[in-house]
């Protein structure tokens, strides 16, 4: 159910003292400012300057200047966002803000958690891009509203509140922001989505925002039930006695003993949790063909998988990179 702006506030009831991810953007500045309201004192604005446009100074010292007025204490973090070759810009900038974050929240009295302030329109395009690239349950999860990463806590409280209505919110108030110039860009499949998209979406399915983010919820829930088994069939196939390590080889027997899909879903579990990488689709159809194939004791084992490779050593499956 759509919440109004006010309505998602009151149901946001974060660890505190709350750091507020602020870009100096409409959404971020909405959140920062309802948060501060709500908790005098126990607020702090974090901005990281990413380094990627020529107007990030200028976002830059908006922040400043808006927290000076509103009273609010700012943190701030440069970073290089460029990431290496082989990585998208998208990706290469979540992991460095995600890692000024962490900075962040430990300079001064250290903070409880973080909010974002991506909101419904964000969360349909989310699901847009999962599926036109084919996604699977995690991607058509699009983002959740809560989870852990690096000891902190993140919430997205509004997630259920659309963009216009946080717009509202600050002409209400009198208070300006800043436009984002890439925002326009319509090279960048998300502004495409946004733009052309969206409209279109409204003028067809007016509850689409609704409807949208119960499948996603439905998605979500889905994933969880898989990953409660991949982590039974994990501890059962490991050698370890801490399946999570990344010392934890797989039995190839009792892999065998599975059926492809539970085998698929155990093995991806595996590799993003003891080794933090990812098969592609067509590494994972040859994983598991020669999974199937290992018959005999001589048979080797050799694939690229993610970022590294995944062999057989003896009666175990392994990856290294």
């Amino acid at each position: 159910m759509a919440l109004s702006f006010h309505q998602a506030m009151e149901a946001f009831k974060p660890r505190l003292p709350l750091g507020v991810g602020f870009s100096g953007g409409a959404d971020s500045t909405a959140l920062l400012l309802a948060c501060a309201a709500m908790w005098p004192g126990q607020v702090v604005a974090l901005h990281v300057h990413h380094g990627l446009q020529a107007a990030a100074d200028g976002f830059e010292a908006h922040c400043r200047k808006l927290c000076a007025h509103l009273d609010i204490p700012l943190r701030l973090a440069h970073v290089d966002a460029r990431g290496v070759s082989g990585q998208s810009p998208e990706d290469a900038a979540r992991r460095s803000r995600y890692a000024a974050f962490r900075q962040l929240a430990t300079e001064g009295p250290e903070l409880g958690s973080v909010a974002l302030a991506q909101h419904a329109d964000d969360q349909v395009e989310t699901l847009l891009l999962a599926l036109s690239r084919g996604a699977g349950l995690p991607g058509l999860s699009a983002m959740p509203a809560t989870w852990q990463r690096d000891g902190l806590i993140y919430y997205r409280p509004l997630l259920q509140v659309s963009g216009l209505a946080l717009r509202d919110y600050l002409r209400e108030h009198q208070q300006v922001w800043v436009e984002d110039p890439t925002n326009t860009d319509v090279q960048l499949t998300r502004n495409r989505i946004r733009a052309h998209l969206l409209p279109a979406l409204e003028a067809c399915f007016t509850s689409f925002r609704d409807t949208f983010a119960r499948s996603a919820a439905h998605a979500a829930e889905a994933q969880s039930l898989l990953q409660e088994l991949a982590a039974t069939d994990l501890a059962r196939l490991t050698s370890s006695t801490d399946p999570s390590t990344s010392d934890a080889f797989i039995l190839l027997q009792a892999l065998q003993e599975l059926s492809r899909l539970r085998q698929t879903n155990v093995l991806r579990h595996w590799l993003v949790m003891c080794h933090g990488t990812q098969a592609s689709a067509a590494q994972m159809h040859e994983l598991l063909d020669q999974v199937s194939a290992c018959t005999t004791r001589g048979h080797r084992l050799h694939i690229k998988v993610g970022e590294g490779f995944v062999e057989r050593q003896g009666v175990h499956l392994r990856w290294y990179n």
